[in-house]
């Protein structure tokens, strides 16, 4: 080869190795860069100033997209801002509900005036779980969905500060962990027939005649989800709604009346040590797809309404309207949406 086309060549291979050096290093820039979080500014409505952080984390019931719609509810219907937090593998920073030692953002409910999640199983690192504990130290309002009686899954080996708040805890004071002591109650079993029953909520005659206002415009609840074994809630807890199991995956299907009812929406108080009180709305209710009846979605906005002390302004109705598209994935293992950035729930 000549000085002439062996110049030639080595400038083709530095100019070769400078653009794929350039587009490894755009690409983890990018990488580096990708949201981790949702939040939507309040518009118009009675929530204006007021910051709502909705924190999904399980792998069945497809919270990471059942959350973001009613983020968007609360936001663009009632004028709260909103915070959505997801489970994302640090790796490549997709959305991975089955990823359970990593919610990114946990920061915000330093902020935060009502928090709602719906979590399962999660092990977080001390250093984002720490934002929760003192969230609760707070005596702030919780709206807890689902699969959050069991929210935390703590390994044995596992030495944190809370690990008391594994579902099956044995911590003097924390037995049977956070959905116990702040919920009333933890993972017992399926009452209805998982995937084969769904829901029919039947609610309280004395709290619909007391005209209570957590009950404003909610007539008719079906679910997909099935009834969970409830046992006993605590002296305090006010069930509102009860939940009999039905013979179908339908809206249509006949209520299985050789099952008894378990309550499936009640509100109750609760205290952690060296902290404040504070009130909780819990429900066995909430996968994506039980979002698709409108009087759960409006059950949930009257339920912030009501945490952050509006109860006089709970409207009659409620807005609930879903905000752009919504095609909410039947519950299941594994059947997330792989490959999903946080972008991708906007």
């Amino acid at each position: 080869m000549n000085t002439k086309n062996q110049f030639k060549s080595n400038s083709l291979n530095v100019a070769t190795l400078f653009i794929f050096t350039f587009i490894l290093s755009a690409s983890l820039t990018f990488a580096q860069g990708d949201k981790l979080l949702l939040q939507f500014k309040g518009e118009n409505g009675a929530g204006q100033g007021k910051n709502v952080v909705l924190i999904s984390g399980d792998d069945e019931y497809r919270s990471e997209e059942g959350l973001p719609m009613l983020a968007k509810i609360l936001s663009k219907h009632h004028g709260f801002n909103t915070t959505v937090l997801f489970a994302i593998n640090p790796e490549n920073n997709q959305v991975v509900p089955n990823y359970k030692t990593n919610i990114p953002g946990m920061e915000h409910l330093e902020e935060a005036d009502l928090v709602i999640i719906l979590l399962r199983f999660r092990e977080l690192p001390d250093e984002q779980m720490k934002y929760f504990d003192a969230y609760l130290k707070s005596g702030k309002p919780l709206i807890a969905l689902r699969t959050s009686t069991h929210a935390f899954a703590y390994s044995k080996d596992n030495k944190s500060p809370y690990a008391k708040y594994h579902w099956q805890s044995k911590v003097p004071g924390w037995e049977k962990g956070f959905g116990k002591k702040i919920l009333g109650e933890t993972w017992v079993a399926h009452h209805g027939h998982h995937a084969v029953e769904g829901t029919r909520a039947l609610l309280d005659g004395i709290q619909v005649s007391a005209k209570n206002p957590l009950l404003n415009g909610v007539a008719d609840i079906w679910a997909a989800s099935d009834v969970y074994t409830v046992t006993s809630l605590g002296e305090d807890a006010e069930v509102l709604i009860h939940g009999a199991s039905t013979a179908g995956m339908n809206a249509e299907a006949p209520i299985n009346w050789k099952k008894s009812l378990m309550p499936v929406v009640w509100t109750k108080s609760y205290q952690i040590e060296g902290g404040k009180k504070g009130k909780v709305f819990a429900s066995t209710l909430g996968a994506s797809i039980d979002l698709l009846s409108e009087d759960l979605r409006r059950l949930i906005v009257n339920a912030s309404y009501w945490g952050l002390g509006m109860e006089e302004k709970i409207p009659e109705k409620a807005e609930v309207t879903i905000v752009g598209n919504y095609a909410p994935t039947m519950f299941g293992f594994d059947n997330f949406r792989h490959g999903m950035k946080v972008t991708d729930f906007e």
